[in-house]
Formats: structure tokens, sequence, C-alpha cells
């Protein structure tokens, strides 16, 4: 089932959806399956899957002293993850889509592959760092813009160099209450936002935001403009170190409060317990401002998401 109609499904019920990471090349995929077992109960409307593109690494021949150039990609599998999730569980999953690092054929390649499995959402993603390179005998989509027009081509049976059965896929996007941190003014890029809505998304998920008020302000601006649903989306710290790291990697704002709460906490124990506080603080104002879906970015660490959301069961 497609995103847009889950959210349709419960627009009043207070609900929810998640993002895991694919295992490291080389791992099973039992520990997925145990993370998945263990937020079941709490019936997610979809579960998103992260992608990755490759690393470029240079390899030393022994005694010749040249070097070859070789790609590796940490964690493959988004596309076979999805579908084995979707199989085992019967949640909805959302593979990302990246444009960094991938071909147009290999994008046409992988939905292809999603069509054939029964995955109906994907979420349309540029891929932050630097440009990979392409070979020269290749296309590539260098923006999400481009990316969904590639998808919504497809549903429309137009493929990269032929008239096919046209597959039919919801495309989620990603936005910035905070702007992304390459865009020079929040207003530039709401700007984006507005050009992926026309080139056909149909919902969009939030940085992770750690404070509401942001969330709102950013709703505000983009009223009149977007009509897609915005969805907030939250990460729940859990250790001293987020507060660097998070932020020096994904540009977002952390309240002075609950920045004084993580550093005057007296041990790890009770770090974690003030951001599951945080976060359970954060779903309820949602809800309280009529944002009843809220998506959580969980990667491979359930057990603070299922605390938050055994708090707000006992509390709603």
């Amino acid at each position: 089932m497609k995103v847009t109609e889950l959210l349709q499904q419960k627009p009043n019920a207070l609900t929810m959806s998640v993002e895991i990471t694919p295992p490291r090349r080389g791992k099973g995929i039992d520990s997925l399956f145990k993370a998945v077992a263990a937020i079941e109960d709490f019936k997610p409307l979809w579960i998103d899957v992260t992608s990755h593109s490759a690393d470029v690494e240079w390899i030393r021949h022994p005694g010749v002293g040249t070097y070859r150039k070789r790609l590796h990609r940490k964690s493959p599998g988004t596309i076979a993850i999805c579908g084995a999730i979707e199989h085992k569980f019967g949640f909805p999953t959302v593979p990302h889509l990246l444009c960094n690092g991938f071909t147009c054929e290999e994008t046409e390649d992988a939905l292809i592959d999603l069509h054939y499995l029964g995955v109906r959402n994907v979420l349309a993603i540029r891929g932050d760092g630097k440009p990979k390179e392409i070979p020269e005998d290749r296309s590539a989509n260098r923006y999400a813009t481009e990316l969904i027009s590639q998808i919504k081509n497809m549903n429309r049976g137009q493929y990269l160099d032929q008239q096919a059965e046209p597959t039919d896929f919801c495309v989620g996007v990603a936005c910035y209450p905070e702007k992304h941190f390459e865009a020079p003014n929040l207003q530039f890029d709401i700007d984006h936002f507005v050009a992926k809505q026309q080139a056909g998304a149909e919902y969009a998920i939030t940085q992770m935001c750690f404070d509401n008020e942001k969330f709102y302000e950013f709703m505000d601006k983009i009223k009149g403009q977007i009509t897609i649903p915005v969805i907030p989306a939250l990460k729940i710290l859990t250790s001293k170190e987020q507060l660097v790291n998070v932020t020096k990697h994904f540009h977002v704002n952390i309240p002075h409060q609950f920045v004084r709460q993580i550093e005057t906490a007296k041990s790890k124990a009770e770090v974690k317990q003030k951001g599951i506080e945080w976060a359970c603080q954060q779903c309820l104002d949602f809800f309280d401002h009529g944002y009843t879906h809220v998506h959580f970015y969980i990667m491979k660490n359930t057990e603070p998401f299922v605390e938050v959301m055994q708090r707000l069961k006992a509390t709603k």
C-alpha cells in the first residue's frame, strides 16, 4: 500500500513510521529481523530502508607500484531487505533512492526490481557528499527533482530507451525545516521543496527535529506553497557525544534546555532517559498541534524507540 493511502487510513489516530539501515557488508540479516520484530507490536505504518552510494578505494598492486580503483558499498542490500521485510512481516517499506553514486540506468534497474517485488513506495533524495564519478557512456540525475521525474516517467511507462509497462510508485522526498546546510537561505531551500512537489513528490519527511517550534515556523512559511503531507521526524538522543555528532553531521539546532539536561546528567542511563523524555514531549506536542504521524530515525537501535512508544501508549 502507498504511503499516502496509509496516512489517509488513520487520519485521527496516533501513528508512526521508522527508518532503519541495512547491515554492513558481510553481516547477516538476522539482526535486522530482530530489530523489526522488536517494534512489530507498535505497528509502524511503514519502514524506511536507507541506501548508500559506493566509496572509492585505491588498492595497491604488490610489487608493481600501481593502483587500481575499486568501488565498495559498505551497506548493500536495500532492495532485497525491503522485499524480505514485506514478505516476512507484512509492513510496507520505503527504499531510499539516491542520485549521488548511481546512474540513471542503475536507477531504472532498481525500480524494475522493486516493481517486481511489489514495493510501491520510494524516497527520492540527492544524497550528501561530493558527487561520485559517472562513466562517460552513462547518464545521472544530479538533483532530487530529476530523480523524481525519472520515477514519474516510469509510472507513465516512459523508460530511458523504450515505452514499457508502467510502474506505480508513490514518491516521497526530504525537506529541511532549518534549511539544507548547502542552501544559502531558507527561502532558497523552500523553493527547491516546491520544485520537488511540482516534479511529482507526494509526501515529505523532515530532517530530524529537536525543536518543535522550528517545525511549526517552517510549516507557516510553506503554507500556500506546499500541499503534500509533511511529516515531522525525530531522533532519540541517548549519549552526550551525540550533542556534537548530530549537530555536526545533520546541521540541526538542539534547544539549550535539552542540552543542559544532557550535560548535567550524572550517568549514561540518565542521559538516555532524558533523551527518551524529550522525544516523548515532542510527540505529545506534535499531537496537540494536530500532527498525528511522526517518523523516527531509529537506524539499528530499537530500545529507546520501544520505551518512547510504551510511554506514549500509557499516556494516550
